[in-house]
């Protein structure tokens, strides 16, 4: 099961640009732009992180953070801001942060943080998936066969979790393009067929299936 990811930010563009990273990372993610969204959620009991701006128009992620807190003491939460201030550093930490993250800043950090705090805080109850016979450790980004460890790269992995959480998906190759190598991304398509060569021959049991004309589905 995929682990939950809470967001409340109120620029629209960040909020979307973090959501999605964090599902292409292999995520469920609830993004609220609000401080009144979010504070009907709090006492969600799926959300296994939360990620929190700290200005919210007349209400803060401090406000928030006591919210999640009261219901759930020991959730993680990661602070992010434009302000990089030494106090509200501090305060974030006295309100029990896990982490504070400066704005601007790149996704794929705020992604790394992410996944060290869930590694840290879940790592004795990780998920792993058996496919076609290969178990996956998603947060670990590890895949082994017969106690045989498969050495994918990274393009490889994201390849194969793009399959794996939406199986039975049919993606073209511009999709995939779009969610693996992401919009910034200039070079031809075929990079997707070579990965996906590479990833077959190194993991050759896995149904992938190529539909003519169009692209790929796992399943």
């Amino acid at each position: 099961m995929k682990k939950v990811i809470g967001i409340v930010e109120d620029e629209r563009d960040l909020n979307e640009l973090v959501k999605r990273y964090l599902e292409i990372e292999g995520y469920d993610v609830k993004a609220f732009l609000t401080y009144d969204e979010a504070s009907q959620h709090t006492q969600d009991d799926d959300v296994s992180l939360w990620v929190l701006d700290i200005m919210l128009g007349n209400k803060s992620g401090f406000d928030l953070i006591e919210e999640i807190r009261a219901f759930a003491p020991e959730i993680p939460v990661i602070f992010m801001s434009a302000r990089d201030k030494e106090f509200d550093r501090i305060i974030g930490l006295e309100k029990g942060s896990d982490d504070y993250i400066t704005k601007p800043f790149s996704p794929k950090e705020l992604v790394l943080r992410v996944n060290n705090i869930m590694r840290r805080t879940y790592k004795d109850e990780v998920d792993k998936l058996v496919v076609d016979g290969y178990e996956i450790d998603e947060l670990q980004r590890v895949v082994t066969y017969a106690d045989e460890k498969v050495e994918l790269t990274t393009k490889e992995f994201d390849l194969l979790m793009m399959f794996v959480n939406n199986k039975g998906t049919a993606f073209s190759r511009e999709a995939i393009l779009e969610k693996v190598w992401e919009e910034n991304y200039f070079g031809s398509d075929r990079v997707v067929d070579d990965t996906l060569r590479r990833l077959r021959k190194k993991m050759p049991n896995l149904s992938i299936n190529t539909i003519y004309g169009f692209g790929y589905r796992l399943g």
